[in-house]
């Protein structure tokens, strides 16, 4: 018990956070609580950026065990948003006690705060913190609430602008997260703002393209404008490119694909049937069934665009390279859909190439960058608001991969994939079809798809010795284990049991709202409504992590160096699919790709998107203590030695490589989705 004496209190603010207003803080512990002290005054200089304050609290009774610290920001002239880091008590025995805040103290509503220590729902004793656990969620899920922002997509905030956001979760500086402001500095900054307004304006040939190229150079894009027309190039993609998640395992040939061995006889290397090499586990598949009947991009009436839903057939040949066998650019076999092969003119293959590459680049925006993982963890983010409060652990550990998560997703609905969006400017599914796309992935997305094993182990493709240079599957597996066994360290400290998850009430809760909410309950989905062991907590929480950090550092970080030079990533095609063979040349070619105002806002959106964050914290980097118990943070240091060992082990890989993988390495991961 404390004696009534005086307490010292201690305040630590953010560097951009001071304030000039009124700030009264109260103690409450389990006997009493403090009087409503003034710690500031305005105009006193207290309180200011990046200032650690230390106030005398006098009490003349007895407090008993600290529970509780509510502060308050009262107006002096105008409202004057302070971020408080934290508050530490030194109690009259010399006990410091932690209270960890981390949050904005807006307009003149009170912050209560708990002291860190991570607690479960049965952990609380008395009825002051298990009501003030109980008021925390009430009130954050009248903060934040769901809302469809487009039928058959995962649920999203309610905020039709990221200054409706709640100020927790807002970005810094909006300034640096506009898109529009950041694309046109891009523009600018890669010297072809010369160029971002010649719409309908054609290149005159490849060499054309570099004239937005050269500017800005880095070792793989480089590459991939020399050898983009090469086979091997474009096979190698599949593996350890942009968008490495479409390759899998060909078992037999679908009807809608018909090849036949006398087609690709010649490019077969190991005196083996089509048939026969398909039994060896030597072919693999990539299609595109998604694109199909996805409506264009109609917003420019002086410009159509076209899509194509192509099937890719690739050969693992005897060196373990990657090439493709066949390419059929529609999905129902007939006369006027041609399969296309090696053999064919150099301009019918080079076309058919590009119309895949097209549809790649399609695929990899829509789906596997912003649906599987900007929108899929906004809908984690959101559940963890609502459900779990920020004395729970489960909070505690996510927080940090959650950080900028929504605000990014509402400025981009804002702004980038809205009706009239940025998005509209330069990509063939702009004007809805992007939409169209997500409702249609949905199908496909399961809660096990996205734990990272199953998903490779789905493809068909989790073997190394079949695939030995598919590093985006080896890198992955390494993050995800090490991540997965730091997870399982933070779980068992909490859960003793498989009891103790299965009777957290707020655990529950979080999963159910992800699954009949966030995935508005779909039939397919295969989320999960509860939990019932350790391993499946730790599972669902290495998922939201993985996802958050390591995959999408893997699909967002690669776009300048594979989607910069125009050809290999065509965001849009302004001619249709070729129907029939020998009838193209270089100058339809070049008439199907972009023109010079959308090659250049495309040139821009890669280059951004491509950019980290300034002041980035970087995977296992957790400079805001949530956690206080050194078990935790003993936890935490031993998952930073073995990233760290990650990222030297790919590191030693990369050295002297053309065309190094470092997507995958720790400290190139963001700890969210944040860009």
């Amino acid at each position: 018990m404390y004696l009534p004496d005086t307490l010292t209190v201690a305040t630590g603010s953010q560097w951009f956070a001071g304030t000039d207003d009124y700030i009264y803080i109260t103690l409450v512990g389990t006997e009493g609580c403090s009087e409503r002290t003034l710690l500031d005054k305005p105009l006193y200089n207290d309180f200011e950026r990046g200032a650690v304050d230390s106030y005398d609290v006098t009490v003349g009774e007895n407090l008993g065990e600290m529970e509780l610290v509510k502060i308050e920001k009262k107006k002096y002239w105008v409202h004057d948003d302070w971020y408080c880091k934290y508050i530490t008590v030194k109690t009259p025995s010399g006990d410091y006690v932690e209270f960890p805040c981390f949050r904005w103290l807006v307009d003149d509503k009170e912050v209560v705060l708990r002291d860190g220590k991570a607690l479960l729902p049965k952990d609380d004793k008395t009825t002051l913190v298990k009501q003030h656990r109980h008021k925390e969620l009430e009130n954050r899920r009248k903060t934040y609430r769901w809302r469809e922002w487009q039928p058959g997509i995962p649920m999203s905030i309610d905020a039709n602008a990221h200054k409706e956001l709640p100020r927790d979760i807002q970005f810094d500086s909006e300034k640096g997260v506009d898109f529009i402001l950041n694309y046109s500095k891009a523009i600018e900054n890669l010297c072809v703002n010369q160029f971002m307004h010649m719409f309908q304006s054609s290149w005159n040939d490849f060499a054309d393209f570099e004239r937005i190229f050269v500017r800005i150079k880095n070792t793989i894009s480089e590459y991939v404008m020399q050898h983009w027309k090469e086979d091997f190039m474009f096979g190698y993609q599949y593996l350890n490119g942009c968008n490495p998640v479409m390759i899998q395992k060909c078992t037999k040939l679908p009807e809608k694909f018909p090849v036949t061995h006398d087609m690709v006889a010649d490019c077969l290397e190991r005196e083996m049937t089509l048939e026969e090499e398909i039994e060896a586990g030597n072919i693999y598949i990539a299609d595109y069934e998604l694109m199909e009947d996805i409506s264009p991009n109609s917003t420019d009436p002086c410009t159509l665009q076209y899509l194509a839903a192509p099937i890719c057939l690739l050969y693992n040949n005897s060196q373990s390279k990657i090439l493709p066998l066949a390419i059929q650019l529609g999905q129902t076999p007939g006369k006027d859909n041609p399969i296309f092969l090696p053999s064919d003119g150099q301009y019918d293959w080079m076309l058919a190439k590009i119309w895949v590459r097209s549809s790649d680049f399609h695929i990899h925006q829509t789906v596997t960058h912003l649906l599987r993982t900007h929108l899929v963890s906004e809908v984690f983010g959101v559940a963890m608001f609502r459900q779990l409060p920020a004395v729970h652990p489960a909070y505690k550990l996510l927080l940090p991969h959650i950080r900028f998560t929504i605000a990014i997703n509402t400025k981009a609905r804002e702004q980038l994939i809205c009706e009239f969006g940025i998005f509209d400017k330069a990509n063939g599914t702009g004007g809805g079809g992007h939409v169209e796309m997500i409702q249609k992935a949905m199908r496909s997305l399961t809660f096990r798809s996205l734990c990272f094993p199953d998903a490779i182990k789905a493809r068909g493709v989790d073997s190394p010795e079949d695939l030995p240079y598919y590093y985006y599957r080896d890198d992955g597996n390494r993050v995800w284990d090490v991540t997965k066994s730091f997870v399982w360290d933070v779980v068992c400290i909490y859960y003793d049991s498989d009891d103790t998850v299965q009777k957290d009430e707020e655990i529950q809760a979080f999963v159910k709202d992800v699954c009949s909410f966030g995935m508005q309950d779909l039939d397919c989905c295969g989320f999960p409504k509860s939990l019932k062991t350790r391993e499946e907590l730790t599972e669902y929480l290495t998922v939201i992590i993985f996802t958050a950090s390591a995959h999408h550092a893997a699909v967002n970080f690669g776009q300048y160096d594979w989607c910069s030079w125009i050809p290999n990533a065509p965001p849009t095609m302004r001619k249709p699919p070729p129907r029939q063979k020998g009838v193209v040349d270089v100058k339809f070619i070049i008439q199907s790709l972009p023109d010079r105002g959308r090659s250049c806002w495309h040139l821009g959106a890669v280059w951004a998107l491509s950019q980290f964050q300034e002041n980035e914290l970087f995977l296992g980097m957790y400079p805001d203590e949530h956690f206080i118990e050194k078990p935790v943070k003993v936890a935490m240091e031993s998952f930073r030695k073995r990233l760290a060992e990650v990222s030297s082990v790919i590191k030693i890989r990369n050295e002297g490589k053309k065309l190094p993988y470092y997507y995958f390495s720790p400290d190139r991961i963001p700890n969210s989705v944040a860009v």
